[in-house]
């Protein structure tokens, strides 16, 4: 059965999709510069996605990445990050490995714009 019109993806929602794993993957290569270790990516859930879950010692950080076109955005796109919802899919992804149980948590934001460095939050916002 083919596919209806309305479902088919258009041209920029594809780009987007794929500027995202770009910045994604920008995003864990800076953790990685930084002796990160990337133990999950693009984790999702019904409850929602986690875009790296990152090791650095006893840490365990949860990484929202933001790709943003303009760096006078930044502070928009922070405001707009669903923090409930990467909480609760973080709850889902410690269940999942209890090996990171005992663990120091973490929520940090990697905000990504053109001819700019990554710019890390660290602990950008408590777990609820």
């Amino acid at each position: 059965m083919p596919r209806s019109p309305s479902r088919t993806p258009g041209k920029g929602r594809v780009a987007a999709y794929r500027r995202g794993h770009r910045g994604e993957a920008l995003a864990a290569i800076w953790l990685q510069l930084k002796l990160y270790r990337i133990r999950d990516r693009r984790f999702k859930t019904p409850l929602g996605e986690i875009d790296l879950v990152a090791e650095r010692g006893a840490t365990i950080v949860f990484v929202e990445v933001k790709q943003r076109a303009r760096h006078a955005e930044e502070a928009l796109t922070f405001a707009a990050i669903n923090r409930e919802r990467i909480t609760r899919a973080a709850q889902l992804w410690l269940a999942r490995h209890p090996d990171a149980q005992g663990h120091d948590l973490r929520f940090d934001v990697i905000l990504l714009a053109p001819g700019r460095w990554p710019r890390h939050l660290i602990n950008a916002f408590p777990a609820y």
